[in-house]
């Protein structure tokens, strides 16, 4: 039972660093902000306890990265006479986000004695699979509904949203993103199947396909991870020549969807809500089988309004020093008076252009930098996962075609866990395994 508790606790701490909220009776202070709180307290008393201070040489240069986005956003605002300070603090966000991962990967430690990549896979993957679940049942169950509305506080990608799926802090691109990112973690471990024994084959199968369903009901973001998990999946068997590894894979999720889709396909049929979410989640899907032409309504709008390139060199080298909307909101400027967009400045969502339009090709190349050395990090550090951080990374650098959301903290928890603590769960895994052979 306490096993049990343990388990429940170490999800929720993970979904509240994975998926921040506020909450009503603290407004301007999130879970995420909470956690990174507790971790600067931790790190003081760890470094008390051993009597130094020595600096990471990984965390270092990703922190200078991180200044030089700040930098470059505050020359921008400067040469730009504007106030959008969007990135300004970008490198206290990162700070924010390892303290935060700091915390959820001490309690780990503490509670399981060890900590690994794979432990962490598993809590992300628990805290998605909850976060589903929790939005689904939120849509058919109203009083759910109304008791998380209770204490949730914000609207937007941390709260409430009209009209779609949202989970606790979990909603939009901004969840669609993280629920790829987790969607290639499970496509990943699962394909090294033939060193698994089948309950969990069969739970990280499970595990996908709730996100693959609800995750793209709640954002549509979802179906790169799920495309990239099974690009590698077919990659692996086929390319690699594993599909003799990959054979109980391919036999399990036959016969998990031989199951699941008849369930499906009678909830679509006969559930009017299932029918118009799951529409909405396979929307592109369902326009190509009927019509013979894939049309998705977001995709539309990208293309025919969103798309809008620089006009001057100043723009493409520094940037206008606008991200948000300079018109309406909290960061309008009085003194702008350029056209008005109903949307982000520019009219533009794609995270590439406001990333230009806001500090140029300057910011964006360095941004693109920061987030390829937090990889390469976890690469180098965790080499047997290399080809995890790059799909985790490549759904980051896709992902820019349509928001302007990073996945920056999927990284940050990995870089928390050092090398010797995941040789520490290797022996851990390795003396229990020997213990259930006796």
């Amino acid at each position: 039972m306490n096993r049990i508790l343990i388990n429940i606790f170490s999800v929720i701490i993970t979904s509240m660093y994975f998926f921040p909220f506020e909450f009503l009776f603290l407004p301007g202070i999130n879970t995420k902000m909470m956690l990174a709180g507790v971790g600067l307290i931790i790190l003081g008393k760890r470094l008390a306890q051993q009597g130094m201070g020595k600096i990471d040489r990984d965390f270092f240069f990703l922190s200078l990265l991180a200044f030089a986005i700040s930098l470059i956003s505050l020359i921008t605002m400067t040469v730009n006479e504007t106030k959008d300070d969007s990135f300004l603090t970008y490198f206290i966000s990162m700070w924010v986000w390892m303290g935060g991962a700091y915390t959820v990967i001490r309690w780990l430690k503490m509670v399981y004695a060890h900590v690994s990549v794979e432990l962490v896979c598993n809590h992300l993957i628990a805290v998605c699979v909850a976060q589903c679940i929790i939005a689904f049942m939120m849509d058919v169950y109203h009083p759910l509904r109304d008791f998380v509305d209770g204490f949730l506080g914000g609207e937007g990608f941390m709260g409430k949203t009209e009209g779609r799926l949202y989970g606790i802090g979990a909603a939009l691109d901004v969840a669609g993103l993280r629920f790829a990112a987790v969607s290639v973690m499970i496509g990943y471990l699962l394909s090294k199947t033939s060193q698994m024994s089948e309950k969990k084959v069969i739970i990280y199968i499970l595990s996908f396909l709730v996100i693959a369903v609800i995750g793209n009901m709640m954002s549509r973001t979802t179906t790169l991870g799920v495309i990239l998990a099974l690009i590698y999946w077919c990659y692996s068997s086929f390319i690699l020549r594993q599909y003799t590894e990959n054979k109980r894979l391919w036999i399990w999720l036959g016969g998990i969807l031989c199951v699941v889709l008849p369930f499906v396909i009678y909830l679509y049929n006969t559930d009017t809500t299932f029918y118009k979410n799951l529409r909405f989640a396979f929307e592109g899907f369902f326009s190509l089988w009927e019509t013979g032409k894939w049309e998705v309504s977001s995709n539309d709008i990208l293309l025919k309004s969103m798309v809008v390139f620089p006009e001057t060199w100043h723009t493409w080298i520094i940037g206008d020093g606008y991200a948000a909307n300079p018109s309406i909101g909290s960061y309008a400027d009085p003194y702008y008076i350029g056209p008005t967009y109903g949307g982000y400045y520019m009219d533009t969502d794609i995270g590439y252009l406001r990333y230009i339009f806001y500090f140029g090709v300057t910011g964006t190349l360095v941004f693109i930098g920061f987030m390829l050395k937090a990889a390469l990090i976890c690469i180098n550090r965790f080499k047997g996962y290399k080809m995890m951080f790059l799909m985790i990374l490549l759904v980051n650098y896709i992902g820019w075609f349509k928001v302007s959301t990073d996945i920056f903290l999927v990284f940050a928890i990995f870089l928390c866990v050092s090398l010797e603590e995941e040789k520490e769960a290797e022996e851990y895994r390795l003396s229990e395994s020997k213990i259930g052979m006796v």
